[in-house]
């Protein structure tokens, strides 16, 4: 008898589940909303003008623009929520033209999926915000039923195929309240709140074949290799601009300085003392290269102590907040810190900012990662550049990395990375 009354009672042990699952259900009809009409609209609008070819095309590229915005934030909210760990369902897009990537987003079936996620919220969050309100506040009326029955019209409360007048009567509904606020109602939000778990994961997570499994992976592995053979470029550059020539100075005022030791020590002895500045110019560039590839600190200390001394040499006040209990595996500890690198030598060098922020925080097995500043905005993720390059070193992790810097300002740059360990 008492394992049954426990496993009855039991949502009331994590009461936490039953008023987030409640306050889900509450926003789930004007979250949906928000979704249901731009959707729809663009949606109606680009099969409506099909005719008028090139419309529908900008329409098509908004609404997958947009619904793919929406679907991170839905993301994003049931785990918030629930911890549901949605991993972003769509492949990568070609490094191509634009209609090329317009292609794969029209034929890719996650974005659908989507896209149909979007439009059923609202539906299905009118009926389980019917179903959670009639549950709750049907259980409070029935248990204050006795104190206000006598006040209705004749006396008597009626509910369909009974009739509640008489304190007999009043006394059952208030029990029937009890039981409902006790264990109808909390039942009820925690299922409704699993099954819509369960369609948030059947239509946003990832449900890939081995053909479209090979394509993602086939896609991460091209994008790693290219950004490979960038950073690559950019040492040879490096090392040839800046070392490679400073030794080559240092070589040549000391074969100068050799052919004057006889005839002008005074001179050769100036000769020397320049090579010895170079050659100490030369070892501190080859250190800030070597410091590019993997900082000894952040692989003796972690990220919060690597990140600090990077944000103190900035010319950009930094907020740093690293909220990361628990160290994740070192190949993303790197591209973390080359995220938050690359995104604040954009913040000195283009975004004429006065201050910026870094925020590193860990949801159970994924690392979140936002870099925001106040500057001019305007930043975009080009073929080639820093970001985009970024962003392949992300997404070869199974993450995502993505952009939000209208003209003017703010700019955020926001990460996202598996980190199981």
């Amino acid at each position: 008898m008492v394992a049954v009354v426990t496993r009855l009672i039991r949502p009331w042990r994590t009461p936490l589940r039953i008023w987030s699952s409640l306050v889900e259900a509450m926003l789930d009809p004007f979250v949906g909303l928000v979704y249901f009409v731009p959707t729809v609209t663009l949606l109606a609008l680009a099969v409506g003008l099909l005719p008028l070819f090139p419309v529908a095309v900008v329409l098509a590229w908004m609404l997958f623009l947009m619904t793919r915005r929406f679907g991170r934030v839905e993301q994003s909210r049931l785990r918030a929520l629930f911890g549901v760990d949605l991993a972003d369902p769509h492949p990568p897009l070609p490094r191509a033209s634009w209609w090329a990537r317009l292609k794969s987003r029209v034929t890719t079936p996650s974005r659908w999926r989507e896209i149909a996620y979007l439009v059923l919220l609202l539906p299905v969050g009118l009926l389980t915000f019917a179903i959670n309100v009639t549950a709750w506040c049907g259980s409070l009326v029935l248990l204050a039923l006795p104190a206000y029955y006598g006040s209705l019209p004749g006396g008597e409360a009626h509910f369909g195929l009974f009739t509640v007048g008489t304190a007999a009567t009043s006394g059952i509904a208030a029990i029937a309240g009890v039981i409902g606020l006790a264990l109808v109602a909390p039942w009820l939000t925690l299922l409704l709140a699993r099954l819509g778990a369960r369609l948030a994961s059947w239509l946003l997570m990832p449900r890939e074949d081995l053909k479209s499994q090979v394509a993602r992976l086939e896609a991460s592995r091209t994008a790693a290799v290219d950004t490979a053979e960038a950073e690559r470029r950019r040492i040879e550059r490096d090392l040839h601009d800046g070392a490679q020539q400073r030794l080559v100075s240092v070589a040549m005022e000391l074969g100068r300085a050799d052919e004057r030791f006889e005839r002008d020590p005074e001179g050769a002895r100036l000769l020397v003392k320049g090579a010895h500045e170079d050659a100490k110019a030369a070892l501190a560039e080859l250190r800030q290269l070597v410091r590019g590839f993997h900082p000894a600190i952040l692989e003796d200390r972690g990220l919060d102590a690597a990140l600090s001394s990077v944000v103190a040499r900035s010319p950009v006040p930094i907020t740093l907040t690293v909220d990361v209990p628990h160290r994740p595996p070192p190949a993303i500890e790197s591209t973390v810190y080359f995220v938050v690198l690359e995104a604040l030598a954009n913040v000195a060098k283009h975004a004429n900012a006065r201050v910026a922020s870094v925020t590193i925080v860990r949801r159970q097995d994924r690392l979140v990662v936002e870099i925001s500043d106040d500057g001019v905005g305007g930043a975009t993720q080009t073929g080639g550049g820093g970001l985009s390059g970024l962003a392949d070193r992300v997404r070869a992790h199974g993450g995502w990395l993505h952009v939000l810097s209208p003209e003017g300002g703010p700019t955020s740059v926001l990460a996202e990375i598996p980190c199981a360990s």
